[in-house]
């Protein structure tokens, strides 16, 4: 079974790192970047798009309003940079939002973020694989055509290179990322010039059909909820900033101000892609609209169903590139790829708030700790599955997976700032040092507009989304919020009953006899050697135990029994209906009832197998019997096993396996070594 299950694994995901090279995983700058911040850089792929998207309903008349719309966006970026550069500073254990609110609001908001970072991770992954999918689809139309099946696939991949290791993916993530961003801006700026410096008119694919639209005339109230709930979907290019703060361990040193540094490129780059595709899908025409097949009119004519709508970033890098050249091939390409990598956001994000809120007990312990890889392997795997999940139940069609989204994210902004207000408060009341407090209080004005802003737009976010699908991941909060409270509160309990008390309790008395029993099926080695395992213990009383379920088997047992001349009584107990498991069980408790304050041991014999298919030929059943008495107070369980020829050659394999060495490793000589003898030669 080990063979079976490891060769595929060191396959997929490379050989085990040990611990002390922990230190070699942590990421430079120019790594981190496309690691932790993809996702909002990669989000001016589909901001732009839903914008022009609600708007569409007022029809082609509300697009004046898309570069307001866009100064409110980046205002908000620059906000909420500027606040996680404080966040990072004060707190770079990498608890991020969670830790900050834990810490300064209490558990339960600490709870109710975590709640809202979880949900906004798995939404992440599902946005930006299905808004990859939908911008290849736009050059390969088998992708479109296959979404789901495509987007799962790239989940799975995804998957298997983050349990490679967060430094190693990050290699292959960063390519990707620096040709999408340079293709943005080559594209932007050949587009300006072209405009402003050579005249020419550049026109997109749709910017001769006509939008028809659903509510005509909206003005007053309707209007401003309109531009309210484009606001709200243009938002979404703030998504996946929060992950930096929870990733400052993943840094090299200094992690904090690499941190940091990291931020304001990331929200430089993204304000800029951002406001550059708004103009250029502005100056092209582009048209898009919520319900495609009927509401763009084309010659008087609505498209139809058949029609594909491309989002604005390939509408306006055709109009700029032209439509199917090299360049707009590269953008498309681009755009897919880094959207498919920005999940890779969530795939660091996720399985380290899952490792800190397991060490807080919120979460299955098994989340807290490193795979082979030293990644949070558990986190990613669970991370995968509720994606794919995710990604099946919508159809991988991003416009109705984005309704879900951005809500989690500005609970989060929203608690956090609030939390690091009252940080500087807490602060402030005891430093008096005039040039610390001058920043303290510099960095608590930050905050606090950053808890104002954020905290307007969750109400115009909750208000604008939530019969359009927010109320999905509002119930996924309350759930996540729910079970880690449940998880709490069950270890609390386990920890409290297994506390070790200060003074004699009835664990620490030792039994008055201890009552052994040897369970025997037949005479065989595996038997022997567990009688004389029994025989060096102190055991007050000694027997050996059988279950009669053939007579004709358990009578030439008795016979070999009393031939060998075996000092041990031999018990035998009867079973009608032929089970194994059920007496003993019973025979174990009614030793239990008549001596309360005795101690039974039992010890079970059994043969250990060296193939995964050798155990499908064996029923087993000392496993299930040994999982029966673990609920049975006073019992205590011993295996001794046996190991016969196979189980030896498969140990050889596996030692051989731990000496195997990559080609040409022997020559080069450990890592260690090689790098000592670099620098005795420099």
């Amino acid at each position: 079974m080990s063979k079976l299950t490891d060769v595929p694994k060191r396959i997929l995901i490379g050989r085990a790192l040990r611990s002390d090279r922990l230190g070699e995983t942590l990421l430079p700058k120019r790594i981190a970047l496309p690691v932790f911040a993809s996702d909002p850089l990669s989000s001016v792929a589909y901001a732009p798009g839903e914008v022009l998207l609600v708007l569409s309903i007022a029809g082609v008349s509300a697009y004046q309003f898309s570069p307001w719309i866009a100064v409110a966006v980046v205002l908000l970026m620059f906000t909420v940079v500027a606040s996680y550069r404080q966040n990072v500073h004060a707190y770079p254990s990498g608890g991020g939002d969670y830790e900050v609110a834990n810490t300064n609001l209490g558990p339960k908001a600490g709870l109710t973020v975590a709640s809202t970072l979880l949900v906004d991770y798995v939404l992440t992954v599902a946005v930006s694989i299905s808004s990859g999918v939908e911008n290849l689809g736009s050059a390969v139309p088998f992708v479109v055509e296959n979404k789901v099946l495509c987007a799962v696939g790239i989940i799975v991949l995804l998957t298997l290179m983050n349990l490679r290791g967060v430094k190693e993916s990050g290699n292959l993530f960063a390519i990707p990322t620096y040709v999408f961003v340079v293709g943005v801006f080559i594209m932007i700026a050949w587009g300006a010039f072209q405009g402003l410096v050579l005249g020419e008119n550049l026109k997109s694919p749709t910017a001769d059909f006509e939008i028809e639209a659903e509510r005509e005339g909206l003005a007053g109230f309707a209007l401003v909820f309109l531009l309210l709930r484009a606001f709200s979907s243009g938002c979404a290019a703030l998504t996946g900033v929060e992950a930096i703060s929870n990733g400052v361990p993943a840094f090299r040193k200094p992690k904090s101000k690499n941190a940091a540094t990291t931020l304001a490129l990331m929200g430089a780059l993204a304000v800029t892609m951002f406001c550059g595709i708004i103009g250029l899908a502005m100056a092209t025409d582009v048209r898009m609209a919520e319900n495609p097949a009927k509401d763009l009119i084309d010659n008087g004519v609505p498209v139809g169903s058949d029609y594909v709508q491309n989002p604005v970033i390939s509408q306006v890098a055709a109009a700029v590139f032209g439509d199917g050249t090299f360049f707009f091939i590269v953008i498309a390409a681009a755009t897919a790829l880094v959207l498919f990598l920005a999940a890779n956001t969530a795939y660091n994000g996720f399985p380290l708030l899952g490792s800190i809120l397991a060490q807080d007990r919120y979460l299955p312990r098994q989340l807290h700790t490193r795979g082979d890889r030293l990644a949070f392997s558990n986190g990613i795997v669970l991370l995968a599955g509720a994606a794919a999940l995710l990604v099946w139940i919508y159809g991988a069609d991003s416009t109705r997976l984005i309704q879900l989204y951005i809500v989690g994210v500005f609970v989060s902004f929203t608690l956090s700032q609030t939390g690091m207000v009252r940080h500087w408060n807490r602060h402030l009341r005891t430093e008096k040092d005039p040039a610390k407090r001058r920043r303290m209080i510099r960095s608590r004005a930050i905050n606090s507009f950053g808890a104002f802003f954020t905290g307007l737009v969750l109400v115009v976010v909750l208000v604008t989304k939530f019969a359009h699908g927010a109320w999905v991941a509002l119930l996924g909060m309350v759930i996540f919020y729910a079970t880690m409270t449940a998880i709490r509160k069950h270890y609390d309990r386990v920890a409290e009953e297994i506390a070790a008390p200060e003074g004699p309790s009835d664990d620490s008395v030792r039994p008055s006899r201890v009552h052994s029993v040897v369970l025997v099926s037949k005479i065989h080695r595996p038997t022997l050697r567990a009688l004389a395992y029994a025989k060096l213990m102190r055991t007050d009383t000694l027997e050996a135990l059988s279950v009669n379920v053939d007579p004709a088997e358990t009578k030439a047992l008795k016979a070999e029994w009393e031939r060998r001349g075996i000092d041990v009584p031999l018990k035998v107990l009867d079973s009608p209906y032929r089970e194994i498991t059920r007496p003993i069980i019973e025979y174990v408790k009614n030793l239990r009832r008549e001596s309360p304050r005795d101690a039974v041991s039992v010890i079970i014999p059994e043969y250990v197998v060296g193939h995964w298919y050798e155990h499908l030929l064996h029923n087993q059943s000392a496993l299930r019997l040994k999982g029966r008495l673990l609920f049975t107070p006073g019992v205590m369980v011993t295996s001794v096993p046996y190991q016969l020829q196979s189980s030896e050659v498969a140990k050889k394999r596996a030692r051989k396996r731990q000496e195997w060495n990559a080609p040409g490793s022997v020559r080069r000589g450990p890592a260690q070594e090689r790098a000592k003898e670099s620098s005795k030669q420099t």
